[in-house]
């Protein structure tokens, strides 16, 4: 943890002016007359008088002892050593990273994009970076300072503006979040931000920017869970502007199609029995949860709670799903879930059918 000088502001108090080069000195302390412009007094001037002063001037008396009383002109003053630089300082609600932090439980390309850093300054980056990636789920608000706190510190490297995006996103904070993506977009230029950046877009009220940077996404592409991702997004968009019966569509156009990776189907399936419980029908709705929870075994989704909730039940702590898939409910196309990617004619002829029924 960087330690906290007593000073004010970000970057810390004002430093005083260097030895000779920024301080002002007291009237008459210019040496000019000593020789060239600039030039020092020679050392001898100090040494070959009395100890008493006798035989010199009281300005030379007075500089002699302050001579000796500061630091060599490139030691810096204690107060300078505690100054942290400028950006690097505590904020005052700062939290505190762990006492412990090994740098080695980071992701070894985490590790990669902090070697630029100093020594010290990298350590308190990365714990900060682990704080906030170890509370995003159950703190997110805590998560989000400690990612604000790296930000501050080393807010040009990517990892750095990943995590401030994650945690602003998490906590709610989508104005902050909005720009942080941005930002770490025009670092990197990776159209898979494409869809949280919508999805902030859309949290904060400008619902046809959202769907005009949805638009902007290259229809040839076969990241087909960026693909998912985008319309997940526009069905959530469409259902904001009354266009319930349109997100309805979508989703099941793209379920019926069955492309994509295995969660990205669940999470399909579970954009559209949200939106049936909003539209009152809770036995289709139950359904496909159920569908949903199948295709997803790890539970990275809380489908199997939706299932209980709408059934009523309390689950164990410890329940777990049979993972083995059944059938879609009854009003589903086809039986077998792609895994991953179909042959490639194969998908690009899917998603052109896509692409014309959305026109």
């Amino acid at each position: 943890m960087v330690e906290q000088g007593n000073s004010s502001g970000r970057g810390g108090g004002q430093r005083r002016g260097r030895p000779g080069t920024g301080g002002q000195g007291p009237k008459g302390r210019d040496n000019r007359s000593h020789g060239r412009p600039g030039q020092r007094k020679p050392a001898q001037a100090r040494d070959d008088r009395d100890p008493q002063g006798r035989g010199r001037s009281r300005d030379q008396r007075h500089r002699t002892r302050r001579d000796q009383e500061r630091p060599s002109r490139f030691e810096p003053r204690d107060e300078e050593r505690r100054v942290p630089s400028p950006g690097t300082a505590p904020a005052p609600d700062e939290p505190d990273t762990p006492k412990e932090f090994d740098a080695s439980r980071l992701p070894i390309g985490v590790r990669a994009e902090l070697k630029g850093l100093s020594q010290g300054l990298a350590d308190t980056v990365a714990a900060h970076l682990y704080a906030a990636g170890s509370l995003l789920d159950e703190d997110p608000d805590l998560a989000y300072r400690h990612a604000a706190a790296a930000k501050r510190r080393a807010g040009r490297i990517p990892v750095v503006r990943e995590a401030a995006a994650e945690a602003a996103y998490a906590s709610g904070r989508y104005e902050i979040a909005l720009r942080e993506y941005r930002a770490l977009r025009r670092m990197n230029g990776r159209d898979e931000l494409l869809p949280v950046i919508a999805d902030c877009e859309r949290a904060v009220g400008r619902h046809r920017e959202a769907l005009d940077l949805l638009a902007s996404l290259d229809p040839r592409t076969k990241n087909l869970g960026l693909r998912i991702e985008c319309l997940l997004v526009e069905a959530g968009i469409r259902n904001d502007l009354g266009q319930r019966g349109e997100a309805l569509r979508l989703l099941k156009s793209a379920i019926s199609h069955r492309i994509g990776p295995r969660l990205g189907q669940a999470r399909l399936r579970y954009a559209y029995a949200d939106l049936l419980v909003a539209d009152g029908q809770l036995g289709a709705a139950r359904e496909w949860f159920d569908a949903a929870a199948r295709l997803d075994p790890e539970g990275e989704l809380d489908a199997v709670e939706r299932v209980a909730a709408l059934d009523g039940v309390t689950l164990p702590e410890d329940f777990e799903l049979d993972p083995e898939p059944e059938e879609d409910p009854q009003d589903a196309i086809e039986t077998e879930v792609i895994e991953l990617v179909s042959p490639e004619e194969e998908i690009a002829e899917i998603l052109a059918e896509i692409d014309g029924e959305d026109r």
